[in-house]
């Protein structure tokens, strides 16, 4: 159940995203926005595994990629829904 997870313990700082340098604070302000688009649009009943998984999944795909600052909402918004609807606990997660 989301319930039991916090989201607010996976959000980023501007430290985390150093790599940004000047463009920290924008960047983890992005990165955030994704992290509760899926929050927000993740059921109630979801097991909170697959959820932390998914969160996962967000860090490691957009941290560091060059276009999140450049993409729109609405693209950031379609890739969040792609996300959750092509889910599968047992080959989504590929850690790089």
């Amino acid at each position: 159940m989301k319930s039991l997870l916090d989201i607010h313990v996976a959000l980023s700082t501007p430290a985390d995203l150093d790599v940004w340098e000047d463009l920290a604070e924008a960047a983890s302000d992005r990165l955030n926005d994704l992290l509760f688009m899926l929050y927000d649009r993740a059921p109630d009943d979801i097991p909170v595994d697959r959820l932390e998984l998914q969160i996962q999944k967000i860090w490691d795909v957009w941290r560091e990629d060059q276009h999140l600052l450049d993409i729109d909402t609405q693209d950031l918004s379609d890739w969040v829904d792609h996300l959750m609807a092509t889910w599968d606990d047992a080959n989504s997660f590929e850690p790089d």
